[in-house]
């Protein structure tokens, strides 16, 4: 079998890159959206109208029910995406979008082992350093932003709120590896909205709040930018392993400066443009193919 061309390896890169761009936008409107109408309410709506966009897809395609194996992948990725944005958005809420996204990068660091640990994936030297000098690219902007602001309880608790959604993150990757080897895009994007949604309705009479009419269309431009990122992850990740994929992830922050300064006027400082340099970096050698090693002379 030939080698593939230099542009078809390069392809899962740019859909998983813009997977992050629709993921880092929806970001934003939820940001907006749980501000407006409440986390827990934000983030079940936003599941059920996912569900609601890309259901009659998958019943289209008349693919029929999928197996046990495959169902269980679905119900798993389905509960652990729907406590990881609860927590995600909630620390939203309490915290700026650009240092959010920033300390949600912690979480690709942690999967490129867990990708070790579950799939056996050969962790490569370029790899462990490409997400170093992307984690080493949040550790800057983070060391030039938090100074500035005082840290109250608010502030405290979206971080240890981000810390729990980071972890959930981590494994979120490992089980999109599994799911994208057994199932399609649109299958797997129609379960992780409508498991995740079906989860959190469970505690609607405990914790969601009345619906904001302001908030509606926010939701709604979130709700389609999620079945689209997550259809762009699955397909990547059938087709490239996640330890290279990870450092993608980092190209999040550049979404989230440009979007915080024109959804929150955040200003763009210098540490942010010398950590996103890092990130940028770590990410294309993440995606450059290294040599072929030479046979040792005889």
């Amino acid at each position: 079998m030939s080698e593939p061309s230099p542009l078809s390896r390069l392809i899962p890169f740019a859909i998983a890159a813009l997977g992050v761009g629709c993921l880092s936008t929806m970001d934003a409107f939820m940001k907006e959206a749980a501000l407006a109408t409440g986390t827990y309410t934000a983030t079940i709506l936003r599941s059920l109208i996912g569900a609601a966009i890309i259901a009659p897809f998958w019943l289209w395609q008349r693919t029929g029910w999928p197996k046990w194996a495959t169902l269980k992948l679905h119900i798993e990725r389905g509960i652990i995406s729907a406590f990881m944005a609860l927590t995600f958005f909630y620390a939203l809420t309490k915290l700026p979008l650009a240092e959010s996204i920033a300390i949600s990068f912690i979480a690709p660091l942690i999967a490129l082992y867990l990708a070790r640990i579950l799939l056996g994936e050969v962790i490569q030297p370029k790899a462990i350093f490409a997400s170093l000098l992307g984690f080493a690219g949040t550790i800057v902007i983070i060391s030039g932003k938090i100074g500035q602001d005082s840290f109250d309880n608010d502030a405290a608790l979206g971080l240890a709120s981000l810390l729990v959604s980071a972890l959930l993150y981590s494994y979120n990757f490992i089980v999109i590896r599994r799911q994208s080897q057994v199932a399609g895009p649109v299958e797997i994007a129609t379960f992780h909205s409508g498991v995740g949604g079906a989860v959190l309705l469970l505690g609607t009479p405990f914790f969601a709040t009345p619906i904001a009419s302001e908030a509606i269309l926010p939701l709604v431009f979130a709700g389609v930018l999620t079945v689209c990122g997550a259809m762009a992850f699955a397909w990547a990740y059938a087709r490239a392993e996640a330890q290279a994929l990870v450092p993608i992830e980092y190209s999040g922050f550049l979404w989230a400066s440009v979007l915080g300064w024109l959804f929150f006027r955040e200003a763009v400082t210098i540490p942010t443009m010398a950590g996103t340099a890092l990130i940028v970096t770590g990410c294309w050698l993440a995606t450059r193919k290294g040599r072929a090693r030479q046979p040792a002379p005889a």
